[in-house]
């Protein structure tokens, strides 16, 4: 190659070459925007809801400001329609929804009254007690220990399996209605009994579904104290509207101290409030059944045996499955005291 082939080969590129490729990365990048901006208008119901229901907090606030708009922009553009079409088509409507209704039962009950004092209702093979259980993490394990005991028992009929909702309590409709799912479940499946346990996740000062103008303090204040109590006195009247009689499960000790401390003030509130209601509801206390010797927190604790037994989950709040068969033989005790389950042995 001779020296003007060299100089020929080494001229720069035109520069209308660099600005055509320019021009192309810039619309690569505008169309990746543009996809990404389409992609989050179409999934702006789910978006939305899942920056509602995190934790308070700044993450939350920021969560909240982006997908506010973005909500509003889809369902303006109708954007949001596919979303809701693939929904519905998968049975999953209320996915997106964010229900904060805070509500117990309106209008006058239709269903059983509880029994007189003198008598407890009977129950047989025959005529079998239906047993709802219902709450957050913490009913889980005791839960499945009820339905392993109801089902040796011929008397007992578990509706469906436990109905525990993690992250989920009454301060939180956002996460979980409980307040419109206890009252639909306590119409559709007829339970004699329900067992409910909430409060896990309800110990600190954040609630939604709050009535219009109303504000609360910090956990534990007054204002906080009346909202939580009106709303356990909802969950209890909306369980027990149909006759059925509930058990309540109360919080547990904790490794926490601080911890318990906060959940003995849930636990004071629902008892005062199953107080008032002696033939409708009961308050279990689990506190005891897992203190050491010295009334503090205890992950070992003797069984009925003597035997040192696991009863606490490493996190030192949740049950182990020796804890649960505690808790479901007080249940099954309390069910034996209301409810009339062994006379049929006897033929009478």
């Amino acid at each position: 190659m001779d020296d003007a082939q060299r100089r020929r080969s080494r001229r720069p590129r035109p520069k209308v070459e660099e600005g055509r490729r320019l021009q192309s990365a810039a619309a690569a990048i505008a169309v990746s925007l543009g996809a990404v901006l389409l992609a989050a208008l179409l999934n702006a119901p789910g978006l939305h809801k899942s920056a509602q229901i995190q934790p308070a907090g700044w993450k939350r606030d920021l969560a909240l400001r982006v997908t506010d708009p973005l909500h509003s922009a889809s369902s303006a553009l109708l954007l949001d329609r596919p979303r809701r079409a693939l929904k519905a088509a998968l049975g999953r409507t209320e996915d997106d929804e964010i229900d904060l209704e805070v509500a117990g039962p309106s209008g006058p009950s239709t269903g059983p009254r509880p029994a007189k004092p003198s008598q407890r209702e009977r129950f047989s093979p025959q005529r079998k007690l239906r047993l709802w259980v219902a709450g957050d993490s913490l009913v889980v394990v005791p839960g499945e220990s009820l339905l392993r005991a109801a089902a040796r028992n011929p008397v007992l009929d578990t509706v469906g399996p436990v109905d525990g909702r993690i992250a989920s309590g009454l301060e939180r409709p956002d996460v979980f209605n409980w307040f419109r799912h206890v009252r639909e479940q306590a119409r559709e499946t007829n339970a004699h009994a329900v067992v409910l346990m909430f409060g896990g996740n309800d110990d600190h000062g954040f609630m939604t579904g709050l009535p219009e103008g109303t504000e609360i303090g910090s956990f534990g204040t007054a204002s906080w104290s009346e909202e939580y109590r009106r709303r356990v006195a909802l969950v209890m009247d909306s369980a027990s509207r149909y006759g059925a009689y509930v058990v309540w499960i109360g919080l547990p000790i904790t490794r926490d101290g601080e911890q318990t401390r906060r959940f003995d003030r849930i636990n004071a509130i629902v008892q005062s409030e199953a107080a008032k209601r002696p033939r409708r509801v009961a308050y279990l206390d689990t506190y005891f059944h897992f203190a050491g010797d010295d009334g503090g927190y205890a992950q070992y604790v003797a069984d009925p045996s003597g035997k040192l037994v696991k009863m606490r989950a490493d996190d030192g709040v949740h049950f182990e499955r020796a804890a649960g068969d505690l808790i479901a033989d007080d249940v099954l005790r309390r069910l034996g005291q209301r409810f009339d389950l062994t006379s049929w042995r006897r033929g009478g």
